[in-house]
């Protein structure tokens, strides 16, 4: 491609919406363009590299068996009410009346169509297993669009749906797609980590999270320094800090906290390890009025406390509840001496401690050498609730816990039969009866994964892309191409050549003076520059930089070749 041909239209400037550096850079480097709240336009420059990750995408899952296919964005209101999503799903949803006012939803994944089109395609156990994929745009209603592309309302998507007749060639498929996600993002030349995760509002038995690893990361992932074992913060295990508990040491004791209503000031005033006392979290679910107990150096992770037993739609307590079951204001709640009966959920560490501090349930008062057993009931259940920390026992025994952030860019479920039998989708098995199907799904962000590179690849001059990625491998840059027509004539024999042996190559011939040539070059992130000059025509070499070198070098044609793969 011939620059003076193309359109390229960069900027010095950072934008002033753009809140990450991928979001700026797409904006100065010429990606995409703002089109409204989470839409954007993407330009000639972002689709080459969007188009780039999708050919690796398509490589990979064609490479499983599996077979694409291209389903509508727009959906039936019916489908989505057979699956009890059109409800359930939420403002994310966006949903649509055509001309006859009938009800349709703006697809933000597939699996109730993919569902109804397989009970209708699917007769047999014979065509078991299948596999279909498209990559397609969905569309989310986000509360809030930010960080451009990342978290946009409207996307790209590969999503793939498998079908099989038992849960083992589920989990074979399953196996499969997982490692061709790995050859996916290692092909892309991201870091990245898989991880045990949260199955969701996609539900299913089992899944795994696929994480760009970033700074700027929304997730948190934590890893053991001994072992390959990751997960989601919301899934990793938090095993008990003290494996049993000790005996009294201390009397129960009230003391004054007059201002003091968080744990961290609360262990101030009393010269005390944080580690000491236990927050208090008030909350209405099936058994009522909840205190929640976590160590006060530690966080609720709250899907851990969806999954015990009766707390799938808790709340928080409101203050007149809270006044009304323990008869003290937030800041100085605790389990001992309340007005009515409470349940009681400990997390493991909180079960096993002794001599700890908690709210007294009067206002400015805390107590300190609260015993289980002694002071208060023993908790009526007892569970993983919070979130791990640097430094954890790893929950596979091997090594400790690290958290690092991580941007979420794959995605694989093993959903069982919840959409199959929720739609009736079957075959005939072997005997002729019917069976109800079992199903994965495999989705990822086609378009997120462009920013999540870049939240990985950049520095102070721009973009720094993975070769896979870029809109060009090599940019051959012409000095006063308009001057000298031995230069221009000897730049474009080498970008011909280049290109005719599969090299993605562009060449620079605007015309531009050298400093703003090469800045728009290093900004797009085009991994080799080599720059064709009369000074090098005379001595034999080409000027070539690599886009993370420091310096630029001269060099043969030969060790060009060497350099760029040829």
């Amino acid at each position: 491609m011939r620059l003076s041909q193309f359109h390229l239209n960069t900027s010095k400037e950072t934008p002033s919406e753009a809140e990450i550096v991928s979001h700026q850079l797409m904006l100065r480097a010429g990606l995409i363009r703002r089109l409204g709240s989470g839409l954007y336009t993407w330009t000639p420059l972002g689709l080459k590299v969007m188009r780039n990750v999708e050919t690796v995408v398509r490589e990979e899952m064609d490479r499983t068996g599996a077979l694409e296919v291209l389903m509508p964005s727009i959906q039936p209101k019916e489908l989505w009410q057979e699956t009890g999503r059109w409800e359930k799903f939420g403002g994310q949803l966006l949903k649509i009346k055509d001309r006859k006012q009938a009800d349709f939803v703006y697809g933000p994944t597939h699996e109730e169509v993919i569902t109804d089109f397989a009970r209708q395609e699917l007769r047999s156990y014979k065509q078991l297993p299948i596999n279909f994929y498209q990559i397609q745009t969905k569309f989310r209603d986000e509360i809030r669009p930010r960080f451009g592309v990342m978290r946009a309302r409207e996307f790209l998507m590969k999503d793939a749906y498998s079908f099989h007749l038992t849960p083992d060639c589920l989990a074979q498929t399953y196996q499969a797609m997982y490692d061709a996600y790995g050859r996916v993002f290692t092909r892309l030349g991201l870091r990245f980590r898989a991880v045990n995760a949260d199955t969701g509002a996609i539900g299913g038995s089992a899944s795994h999270e696929f994480h760009v690893l970033a700074d700027s990361g929304e997730d948190a992932i934590a890893f053991s320094s001994g072992s390959q074992y990751a997960a989601n913060i919301e899934m990793a295990e938090a095993l008990p800090l003290l494996t049993q508990r000790a005996e009294p040491a201390q009397n129960m004791t009230y003391v004054d906290t007059p201002t003091q209503k968080t744990c961290d000031a609360v262990a101030a005033l009393l010269s005390v390890p944080l580690q000491h006392t236990v927050k208090s979290i008030a909350l209405m679910a099936e058994h009522g009025f909840t205190l929640a107990l976590v160590r006060g150096d530690h966080d609720i992770n709250e899907v851990k406390l969806q999954k015990v037993p009766g707390m799938v739609d808790y709340r928080l307590a409101t203050e007149e509840e809270i006044r009304e079951h323990l008869g003290a204001e937030p800041g100085f709640l605790g389990p001992v001496n309340s007005v009515l009966p409470m349940y009681v959920i400990a997390d493991r560490t909180v079960a096993n401690m002794a001599d700890f501090i908690v709210g007294a349930n009067r206002s400015g008062q805390h107590l300190t050498g609260v015993n289980w057993g002694r002071d208060l009931p023993e908790p009526q259940h007892i569970a993983d609730i919070r979130n791990v920390v640097d430094g954890d026992p790893s929950p596979d025994g091997e090594g400790t816990l690290a958290i690092a952030r991580g941007i979420e860019v794959g995605h694989v479920f093993q959903l069982g039969q919840k959409y199959a039998e929720a739609m009736n989708a079957t075959v005939l098995d072997q005997n002729g009866k019917a069976q109800i199907m079992y199903m994965g799904c495999y989705g990822i962000g086609v378009s997120r994964i462009v920013a999540a590179a870049i939240e990985q690849n950049f520095d102070a001059n721009g973009i720094c892309w993975p070769e896979a990625m870029a809109p060009w491998q090599v940019a051959v840059c012409v000095i006063n191409p308009k001057n000298d027509a031995q230069v221009a004539d000897y730049a474009e024999t080498l970008y011909r050549e280049l290109s005719e042996s599969g090299i993605r190559v562009c060449l620079d011939d605007r015309g531009l003076r050298p400093g703003a040539m090469f800045g728009d070059i290093e900004l797009i992130g085009i991994p080799h520059r080599v720059v064709v000059s009369d000074r090098g025509l005379q001595a034999g070499t080409l000027e070539y930089r690599a886009r993370k070198a420091e310096s630029s070098e001269n060099i043969s044609r030969e060790a060009l070749n060497a350099l760029i793969g040829l």
